[in-house]
């Protein structure tokens, strides 16, 4: 018996372990790898060994295509046109389908031609480089495609020609490794000695499934040969000697960077060993700021090595890895959205690269025209003018004479309501400078570290509460509505808003607004009024006297009633703190009395029990009350009888059930 269990476990046992060895083989696979085998697999149904491809539209880039290319049908925002072709290593054979044979292998020289590298092996030919390329040896051969040949500027071109022996010799035996490298081999930030004075190779191996070396994209890989194997990049690279910050002092241009540099003590961050990817602005980009604003920066020792650092990636980005927008973190902390369009980089969607991959042996440097300036270098008036959607708030900051706390150094917070927040005449009054002032918070604060209840104080001398709610957290009335901008010395909330701190308890916001004088009359009959003024946490649908002089006659007749009277006002008073900003779809209150209210929020309007708030979030120290044009009264339940007609209702609205739903024909009976 435990024999034949034996027998009959072993083969899960050896499915299992296939299924794991299987597993192990996709982890272990290269991105570029991946890559191609999303190729083939896209390209299948059209013969073995074809390897689906994406152009883009009106140039000749190639890419092997990934899941989100093939669905998106761009690379760098451009429209693509998927072709297919025989993968690497196959060609095709005339009336088969497919790519079935493969390529011969040869030697290098020979391999150069049959890859239509043409150039290279032309060149090889020209540089005595062609014994030693059809020899025997085991080399790593980086090719130059015949169109990278035909970018070089001319002279270049004409220098290296005219001296075949020796320096076209030299370019050719830097694009050389002594040693064969496949795909796998080429790991990401991996460096290998070139048969050019051992200068170094540098590859860069992206999770997109780019590999470069020296920046240039590999466009045919793994063409294998007799002694060695041969990669065609799309462009001839040259020998790098110099770290970045070599580079960066060798160029005019970049005089202004070398100087802030400096200053910050970041020269030996930038000589050292690192793998960097620097986006330099050129005299020109720091010529582009308010001179005030530059002045304050590079007096500033931490903001000065801020900026910077804001313009310094963590890794190394040649151009040619970015083929959509991706989130990079700088050295600064935060991150940069570097994306592309067509062939240009876009950094936080602006095109202000303006040259490309100047490889250093530590990094990599691209030239900005625009200098890229974070949050953390800004004043709060600098914050502000940074985000449109608070001009208005920004505007009436500074007419209510605030100007010297938005540019100062002390620690502070704003909080800045959106444009739409503010309703009716802005004309500056001591009233309106009032309310501005209770917008600034003595301390400088992060969300994150807000808590229920918690208390803030203001310029202005009130003191404002924080309210966590599941969906929110607000200050007051006012909703945190976008991430914490930090400035150098303040912070700065976009709040939903115009703050209205609580001016004394829910009897007091009643007995000061003349809407509410019958609800104060029959708060005070009921004696309600000590409950009130009392300290707690409540959430008033207060009716306005519109609401009790249309209730019909019988339902105002109650209301002589005391108890009757107690029911109704303690239904409209729920037993917790809910300001508009907590109310999501589906919110429930327990009232004083009766069952649960029924909350939610529609283009902007809070509901209780199916009635829209025509006031709501005036806070009181004491609670929040919110103005209703009606009597709220309960929702009406559904008996089974009601509750199982509108089910049929439902089933009935659905095609699938609605057959099974016709009405019972009668047989007549049989004559």
């Amino acid at each position: 018996m435990s024999a034949k269990r034996s027998g009959e476990m072993k083969p899960l046992t050896l499915q299992a372990l296939a299924v794991t060895l299987i597993a192990t083989v996709i982890a272990a696979k290269s991105p570029y790898q991946s890559v191609l085998q999303h190729s083939r697999i896209r390209g299948r149904q059209h013969g073995p060994n074809v390897c689906a491809m994406q152009r883009i539209q009106g140039t000749d880039k190639k890419y092997f295509t990934n899941c989100k290319q093939w669905y998106h049908r761009k690379i760098c925002g451009k429209p693509t046109v998927v072709t297919y072709e025989c993968c690497p290593g196959y060609e095709k054979v005339i009336g088969e389908k497919g790519c079935p044979a493969a390529l011969p292998l040869v030697n290098i020289y020979n391999t150069l031609g049959v890859v239509g590298a043409t150039t290279t092996k032309m060149y090889s030919e020209r540089a005595s480089l062609q014994k030693e390329i059809e020899g025997p040896g085991s080399f790593t051969f980086f090719s130059p495609s015949n169109e990278a040949w035909a970018a070089l500027p001319t002279e270049i071109l004409d220098a290296l020609v005219s001296n075949v022996n020796i320096e076209l010799l030299n370019v050719l035996h830097y694009h050389m490794v002594n040693k064969r490298l496949t795909s796998e081999d080429l790991k990401h930030g991996s460096s290998f000695p070139s048969m050019y004075q051992d200068f170094d190779v540098h590859i860069q191996h992206y999770s997109n499934g780019i590999v470069t070396v020296n920046c240039a994209r590999l466009v045919k890989t793994d063409q294998h040969a007799t002694n060695g194997i041969v990669h065609v990049v799309d462009r001839v690279i040259t020998a790098i000697t110099n770290n970045v910050n070599s580079f960066l002092d060798t160029d005019e241009e970049l005089e202004s960077l070398q100087t802030a540099i400096a200053a910050a003590g970041l020269t030996g961050m930038l000589e050292s060993e690192g793998s960097y990817t620097i986006f330099a602005p050129t005299n020109e980009a720091f010529k582009k700021i308010p001179q005030e604003m530059l002045d304050r920066i590079l007096g500033d020792p931490v903001a000065l090595k801020d900026l910077l650092n804001y313009h310094i990636l963590k890794n190394l980005h040649c151009s040619e890895s970015i083929v959509s927008g991706t989130p990079l973190e700088t050295l600064q902390g935060t991150v940069l959205e570097v994306g592309c369009d067509g062939q240009e980089i876009t950094l936080n969607g602006k095109t202000i690269v303006t040259e490309k991959d100047k490889l250093g042996t530590n990094g990599v440097v691209h030239y900005i025209n625009e200098l890229l300036i974070p949050d953390s270098v800004k004043t709060l008036k600098e914050l502000a003018e940074g985000a449109p959607q608070v001009s208005t708030a920004t505007k009436l900051f500074l007419d209510a004479g605030l100007g010297p706390q938005l540019t100062g150094s002390n620690a502070m917070t704003l909080l800045a309501p959106l444009n739409d927040a503010f309703k009716g005449s802005l004309t500056m009054t001591p009233e309106l400078r009032k309310v501005m002032r209770n917008h600034i918070l003595k301390n400088k604060f992060s969300s994150k570290s807000l808590y229920h209840g918690q208390e803030l104080e203001t310029l202005g001398g009130n003191k404002l509460r924080v309210f966590v709610f599941r969906n929110n957290l607000c200050i007051e009335n006012a909703c945190i509505a976008a991430h914490d901008k930090n400035g150098r010395y303040a912070t700065m909330f976009i709040v939903d808003k115009v703050l209205a701190p609580p001016m004394g308890t829910i009897m007091d916001v009643l007995k000061a607004d003349s809407r509410f004088s019958t609800l104060v009359d029959n708060i005070q009959k009921a004696g309600l009024t000590e409950l009130l003024n009392k300290k707690g946490t409540y959430t008033v649908f207060a009716p306005t006297n519109d609401a009790f002089r249309t209730m019909p006659p019988a339902d105002l007749n109650k209301l002589t009633n005391p108890k009757e009277l107690i029911k109704l006002l303690k239904y409209h008073i729920g037993d917790e703190f809910l300001i508009s900003g907590a109310v999501t779809s589906h919110t429930r209150v327990k009232p004083l009395s009766g069952d649960k209210l029924e909350l939610g929020m529609r283009n902007s309007t809070m509901y209780v029990n199916r009635v829209p708030v025509v006031d709501g979030d005036m806070m009181a120290t004491n609670g929040v009350v919110h103005a209703v044009g009606s009597i709220i009264k309960p929702l009406r339940k559904l008996t089974p009888f009601l509750q199982l007609t509108s089910s049929l209702k439902i089933l009935k609205g659905n095609a699938y059930f609605s057959s099974y739903l016709q009405p019972v024909k009668t047989m007549s009976p049989v004559q």
